[in-house]
């Protein structure tokens, strides 16, 4: 029954599947249907007697494992082949990525859209794809095993002679691996993708703050600036002119402005006006970045001729690896506020690089900037970065301080605080600490008896300030990316020092809080101790050129008059002197030696010996 079964289910149901199995061979298509015959094909004859012996000789119950057991094998390989595949696309893409320099990835990715776009020559619109959408830099993490990867701070070492600010270790990667390791694509900007930037030829003047170079926006203006939207359009600076740096206030020499657009990759920049400082030159710096990276010092008329006259600049305008930038018709009176041009507008004065580091004039550098913009911005996947105060992380602690150190109108200093409080700026609380768990809770309270029992000798640098982020930057040191959302916050900390006082570690935080109350985009800010590792601080050129104030001659008054006497003990007769002076009394213990207490000691004129007698 089991047989007849059997059979009649082959007949039926297999002669389909033969039919099949001759349609997908690769002999010729039967155009006839099959005779019919009762009596199977050979091949299929021989594939049921397989089918029968294994049934045979396996029992019924093993069967199906044995099934399962190959299909199983059949997916394990399948995966394996597939995983593989996926491996080998993964690791020539992280290849070309790494191992590659960048110039060449861009040439490799230029040549296939150049070869996608003769593909597509001649087709309609409907079977062009649409664009891929844009690719962002989104970090990276270092290998297991790299020196830098677990890197921490050792502690501030114990000199209690020395408790000012100091420099600490930092962990760079060699400068061929931090070259290696430049983004290809630009870092994501959240909330503002379009900037753009307000012209006006004759600004107008209607609210207090403001001047002709950066223009006169009204409250509501800046109000509507701090608004983020995917496209904006705000001041920032050279509001007159065909172009930054061309009869804006600000000007340059058209050699130069074609020299500073040609600057596409790493724009490293400083300034000197007024020839308040000395140029100082960068040190330890690769040969990759003096050939692609621009460095670039503006100056103004008094600071060349002030270089002319020490014979450092010459008719190439350049000294060492800065190349001179001269400044005319300066904005500003101040010369600290006109420093803030340059500082702050970088993006607009080098509108196709992609990076910048900014250094105050009377710094000197002293690391490689690709490796400080792999420490600071991409190993951190920022597009900001800026050191914390050394000491002060309160705006109106620094605001008070500022007036202490007669920096600016303490009039004016007290408006700007008055109407940021007014804004709802408050003092530095724990509310602006990082707090998100109630273990967090825990963290502060250690904080707090740390702030309370660690004696300020610790407190002065900052090893303690890792648990909050600053109010209060030093500012003599700016590295960023120039995207959009780093560009809207660079031209709005210059409409806030344009308007108030040039004290820019004032209106620091306004701008960042106000930002990051609208997006997701935050600050690195690191140590100052790090910010002290790259760059060496001197001084100012009035106090190196201040001369030395002659030291007060020391007036040696004659020795008193003394008596001399002339012993009788010996009937020969000197011509030496003999002085006689009573020795002090030396504390002795009691006892015996207290018979020499009655003793004087002579001394014969010219001998210096006061043991001799």
């Amino acid at each position: 029954m089991t047989t007849g079964s059997l059979g009649l289910r082959s007949s039926g149901s297999y002669g389909s599947l033969q039919q099949q199995l001759f349609q997908n061979s690769s002999s010729p298509i039967q155009t006839t249907p099959p005779i019919p015959s009762r009596k199977p094909p050979k091949l299929f004859k021989e594939k049921e007697g397989l089918f029968l012996r294994i049934c045979k000789f396996a029992p019924r119950k093993n069967v199906g494992m044995l099934l399962l057991c190959v299909v199983s094998a059949a997916a394990f390989l399948w995966v394996l082949y597939v995983g593989k595949g996926e491996d080998a696309v993964e690791l020539n893409t992280s290849i070309s990525n790494r191992m590659f320099p960048p110039e060449t990835v861009h040439n490799y990715i230029y040549r296939n859209i150049e070869s996608i776009k003769r593909t597509n020559v001649g087709r309609s619109a409907s079977t062009i794809q649409s664009p891929p959408p844009p690719v962002y830099f989104k970090g990276y993490t270092l290998p297991p095993g790299n020196p830098c990867e677990g890197f921490t701070l050792p502690p501030p070492p114990a000199d209690k002679k020395r408790t000012g600010p100091r420099p600490c270790p930092v962990c760079y990667l060699p400068v061929e691996q931090a070259i290696a390791l430049m983004p290809d694509a630009p870092s994501f900007s959240p909330g503002v993708s379009n900037l753009t930037y307000i012209h006006e030829e004759n600004p107008s003047k209607t609210e207090f703050g403001g001047s002709d170079f950066g223009g006169y926006p009204s409250l509501m203006q800046r109000n509507d600036s701090y608004d983020i939207r995917e496209t904006m359009s705000v001041h920032c600076g050279f509001v007159r002119g065909t172009r930054p740096g061309h009869r804006t206030g600000f000007d340059i020499d058209d050699s130069d402005l074609v020299e500073m657009e040609s600057c596409q990759g790493v724009v490293v920049a400083s300034a000197i006006f007024g020839a308040f400082d000395l140029i100082r030159q960068p040190k330890n710096t690769s040969e990759y970045a003096k050939k692609n990276a621009c460095f670039y010092m503006f100056v103004d008329e008094e600071t060349e001729a002030f270089l002319r006259n020490s014979s450092e600049l010459n008719s190439s305008m350049r000294i060492g690896l800065w190349r001179i930038v001269v400044v005319h018709n300066l904005p500003y009176n101040d010369p600290r506020r006109n420093g803030k041009v340059p500082k702050l507008l970088l993006h607009r004065l080098f509108p196709n690089a992609r990076y910048s580091l900014w250094i105050d004039g009377k710094l000197e550098l002293v690391v490689d900037p690709y490796q400080i913009l792999e420490r600071f911005l991409w190993r951190k996947n920022a597009s900001f970065a800026i050191s914390r105060h050394y000491k002060r992380f309160d705006v109106f602690v620094e605001a008070e301080a500022n007036k202490a150190a007669a920096k600016f109108d303490n009039a004016s200093i007290d408006f700007q605080v008055e109407f940021y409080k007014k804004e709802g700026l408050t003092p530095y609380s724990r509310a602006k600490l990082p707090i998100t768990s109630g273990k967090s809770v825990i963290l502060f309270f250690i904080f707090v008896y740390l702030l309370l029992v660690v004696p300020a000798r610790f407190l002065s640098d900052n090893h303690t300030n890792v648990l909050f982020m600053s109010d209060v930057p030093e500012g003599c040191v700016i590295i960023r990316e120039h995207n959009p959302i780093s560009n809207l916050f660079t031209c709005l900390w210059f409409n806030e020092v344009d308007r108030f006082t040039p004290r820019d570690q004032i209106s620091f935080a306004i701008v960042r809080d106000k930002i990051m109350s609208k997006t997701n985009w935050t600050v690195n800010m690191f140590l100052d101790c790090e910010r002290r590792n790259f760059v060496i601080q001197g001084y100012h050129r009035d106090v190196l050129e201040r001369p030395t104030p002659p030291r007060a001659s020391v007036i040696v008054h004659p020795p008193p008059p003394v008596i001399f006497e002339a012993r009788q003990t010996s009937p020969i007769v000197s011509t030496s002197t003999v002085i006689t002076t009573p020795l002090k009394k030396i504390p002795t213990k009691r006892g015996r030696e207290r018979k020499s207490k009655r003793h004087r000691k002579v001394i014969i004129a010219g001998n210096k010996d006061p043991n001799f007698s």
